[in-house]
């Protein structure tokens, strides 16, 4: 992962910017850590009882997917529509790695991280306070959807290392 030097006066981008890399590094770490073995091991036994290969594959897809939907915020739409389908929407890209191995996956979220600091660089404050409709936090201001994406990551990787007692 790439280290970031933040060539901002902007405290709140800065702060953004130094826990999605920090989380990226983690994440690379944790995924780098798994053994062969238990990268099929089941992590959830709700819905479509994803795999610890499957939660890579939602963190890359996620990961481009928020920040299309941020993208298509600051040009003035109001984000997902209501009644949005997370779940379904999750699966379908999901499912779209179900081929990929595991190491071309952790590129691909690792490449997507970088994207989404540059992105996140040409932001200022009036664009991080700009709200739109996110499919899971509802209407809330861009700053607390890039924040999701950090903490997100956080919270199957804690599941991760509670299934396979890392």
């Amino acid at each position: 992962m790439v280290d970031f030097q933040v060539q901002t006066d902007n405290p709140k981008c800065k702060k953004l910017v130094e826990k999605l890399t920090s989380s990226g590094r983690r994440t690379q770490e944790i995924f780098q850590s798994i053994e062969e073995d238990d990268w099929y091991q089941q992590v959830y036994s709700e819905g479509a009882n994803w795999s610890v290969y499957h939660i890579l594959a939602h963190f890359a897809a996620s990961e481009a997917s928020i920040i299309r939907l941020i993208k298509i915020i600051l040009q003035g739409h109001k984000g997902v529509p209501e009644g949005f389908d997370i779940d379904a929407f999750n699966e379908r890209d999901v499912n779209c790695f179900a081929k990929l191995p595991n190491n071309l996956i952790l590129q691909r979220f690792l490449e997507r991280r970088e994207e989404t600091i540059q992105f996140l660089l040409e932001l200022n404050d009036s664009d991080l306070a700009i709200e739109g409709r996110h499919p899971w936090l509802g209407v809330v201001p861009i700053e607390e959807m890039i924040k999701l994406l950090y903490r997100h990551n956080q919270i199957h990787q804690r599941d991760i290392r509670k299934v396979l007692a890392y």
